[in-house]
């Protein structure tokens, strides 16, 4: 959307590629690991053989793990840094936790709590921070947790690229009202969220 890439579509592609080798691997080593034991067993090798010394094997088994490592640190590395990396023109919200609410103060200083309000198409900076112990802003939809932490700011951001309504949580405990701490995201149409945000200045 607009040419921005979107971090939820980079998380899951890391998601599904440390999965999908991690799968292959298990099958590999698995399938390896019965032949093995049916070839070699004691019926047909009463005396155990030793091999040693075979550098191509050594080598083969050092550098594919190796490699194999390797790619799944830069696709991790890229998703990663497609959360941090904030687009230009990103609309800035102050996240602020408390127990046990959300607080979003908008760029016009409009304040709402426990409802996020956004345009579809956008993309969102939150400045997180917290009013009293530590809690963490968990938007599943858009892959986002980042914690809370009172005299400190942190900040995520994501793409709103289709209208709905989403689930907010904290997913820090953070007292005894925890469970209840829910809040929610609404991605609505452009112009929508221009007068939804002038509202109270009209009124």
């Amino acid at each position: 959307m607009n040419g921005l890439p979107n971090p939820v579509a980079q998380v899951d592609q890391a998601f599904l590629y440390i999965i999908g080798i991690s799968l292959i691997l298990l099958f590999l080593i698995t399938s390896v690991m019965i032949y093995f034991v049916i070839k070699y067993r004691r019926s047909k090798h009463p005396e155990p053989a030793d091999i040693r010394g075979n550098w191509l094997l050594e080598t083969v088994w050092t550098i594919i793990p190796t490699l194999i490592a390797l790619s799944m640190f830069y696709i991790g590395w890229t998703s990663y840094m497609g959360l941090r990396n904030v687009p230009p023109g990103a609309i800035e919200i102050e996240v602020l936790g408390q127990q046990f609410s959300w607080i979003f103060v908008y760029p016009n200083e409009k304040e709402t709590e426990n409802e996020l309000v956004v345009p579809r198409g956008k993309p969102i900076k939150l400045n997180v921070t917290s009013e009293d112990v530590l809690h963490s802003l968990f938007i599943p939809a858009f892959r986002i947790k980042v914690d809370a932490v009172k005299g400190m700011k942190t900040y995520a951001w994501f793409l709103p690229d289709k209208v709905g309504t989403y689930i907010i949580q904290c997913a820090e405990h953070c007292g005894v009202g925890h469970s209840n701490m829910t809040a929610t995201l609404r991605i609505v149409p452009p112009k929508e969220y221009l007068k939804w945000l002038q509202e109270d200045e009209d009124e």
